[in-house]
């Protein structure tokens, strides 16, 4: 089966948005294969859920049913690497899915583990022909990070993960290696230098981050840890600048970086306004599935569409299914705003005025407006 060029999609989740029908299955998903973690992350829970992870065999059956649609795919966790078998996860995205894009972000943590599962993982995106990034997760520098991220050496870890990547990007030029920063109340006043260090310690194709905020899915609904919009605002200034002052050569991670400038803007005024500053298209073209099998819309929510499980592993028949209708009618009626970097990702691909943007970023043209204008 031969995927629909990119600018066709995105172009028939516009006017089926607009008509409240779903037609298409999402072009990006996120498979979450676990919520284990050894890590005890202050701005993060999820290592106390507990359920039945879906076998690579399970995985086998459902892929298939997405028909080959989703061009960017994330696998998450959790921590990914507390699976042994999580090669023959990707391998099986990589062949049954056929993504533009495989992203795994990595705690470093398992550190045999991903030594030797990684050069597998390389070698499977490679032949199936997907870029692939792997991003790093780097909230401070030394024992302050591994403190954020409740994870004794986790910092010395990271640096030997990191050395692995850049090795493994002599033979497989296809690998991104990027840099990821959670900024909560922990770490706002500390980003220009987090990021100043971390550039030169791990050499990243780009760097990148995110806003900390409440989310079903990591258990944080509770947790005091979204910065003040101002401090994010000055942090994501900084951030900016850099990006526009250092673009990365490579198409991927200048992909990405074109994205994030105006993700942060947008994350802004999402938290300035709390309200969806341009359409939400979760449960239309972006979605998640869960490590035991519900579908979700996203996973700031992560509300139930249906569970693969109880659908003879038929994604698609949870997609179009009536709890996935209601959950996309309450998006699309702007029940609720958030910051979530990779639903964003989608959300300003779909549109516009920011489709526009991103693309003048990726030739590195002058932004004319202002930015808190570009959303108006």
């Amino acid at each position: 089966m031969s995927k629909v060029p990119l600018p066709a999609r995105l172009a028939g989740y516009r006017a089926a948005h607009a008509a409240g029908r779903p037609r298409q299955l999402p072009v990006n998903l996120t498979v979450s294969v676990t919520y284990s973690c050894p890590s005890r992350c202050a701005t993060c829970d999820i290592w106390q859920k507990k359920v039945d992870d879906m076998s690579v065999d399970e995985y086998g059956r459902t892929f298939p049913t997405l028909r080959k649609v989703p061009v960017w795919v994330t696998l998450s966790g959790g921590d990914q690497f507390v699976r042994a078998d999580f090669d023959e996860v990707v391998r099986l995205v990589v062949t049954l899915i056929e993504p533009g894009i495989v992203n795994i972000p990595m705690n470093g943590v398992i550190t045999e583990r991903i030594f030797d599962l990684l050069p597998r993982i390389a070698h499977h995106t490679a032949v199936g022909r997907a870029q692939h990034v792997l991003n790093l997760s780097v909230d401070e520098i030394g024992a302050a990070h591994d403190e954020i991220r409740g994870a004794d050496r986790n910092f010395e870890k990271l640096k030997s993960v990191a050395a692995l990547i850049h090795d493994l990007k002599k033979t497989y030029p296809h690998v991104v290696l990027g840099v990821h920063t959670v900024i909560s109340k922990l770490n706002v006043a500390r980003i220009p230098d987090i990021e100043r260090e971390a550039r030169v310690l791990f050499r990243p194709d780009s760097y990148i981050a995110e806003v900390a905020e409440n989310r079903v899915e990591l258990k944080t609904m509770h947790k005091d840890i979204t910065p003040d919009p101002r401090d994010f605002r000055r942090a994501t200034a900084h951030l900016s600048n850099v990006i526009r002052a250092n673009r990365s050569g490579h198409p991927v991670a200048r992909l990405v970086e074109s994205l994030r400038l105006e993700y942060y803007e947008l994350a802004a005024r999402i938290l300035e306004e709390k309200r969806q500053v341009i359409d939400c298209y979760a449960g239309w073209a972006s979605a998640q599935l869960a490590p035991d099998g519900h579908v979700w819309g996203c996973c700031v929510r992560a509300e139930s569409m249906g569970n693969v499980r109880e659908h003879g592993f038929d994604f698609a028949a949870v997609w179009f299914g009536p709890q996935a209708d209601a959950f996309r009618a309450s998006v699309k009626a702007h029940a609720c705003a958030c910051p979530l970097a990779n639903a964003s990702y989608t959300n300003l691909l779909l549109d516009p005025r920011s489709l526009v943007r991103v693309a003048a970023n990726m030739a590195g043209l002058p932004q004319g407006a202002p930015p808190a204008a570009r959303f108006a």
